[in-house]
């Protein structure tokens, strides 16, 4: 299933942390954003490493958007749009 995640973290380090694990999974698209493809299994592994990192009470969040093969197929992308990398990661 194609899942796009979107964060706010508050600290640096945990949204170092956040955005490695994403990485590790996924494709980063914009600041703050990464399109992932993952198994059921594969997604509660990841969303409890993101738990773990995340602090209640300090604004950190992370939205997670399921897209079903047919809202996938409507996903419109505008302007110079690709996988961006920096320190290694495709700009």
């Amino acid at each position: 299933m194609k899942i796009v995640f979107a964060y706010d973290i508050s600290c640096d380090k945990r949204r170092s942390k956040i955005h490695k694990a994403l990485k590790n999974h996924g494709n980063w698209m914009q600041y703050s954003v990464f399109e992932c493809e993952l198994e059921e299994k594969e997604y509660l592994k990841l969303e409890d490493k993101l738990n773990e990192i995340i602090k209640e009470g300090e604004g950190d969040k992370i939205i997670s958007y399921f897209l079903c093969s047919n809202c996938e197929s409507k996903t419109k992308k505008i302007g110079d749009y690709k996988v961006i990398e920096k320190d290694g990661i495709i700009l």
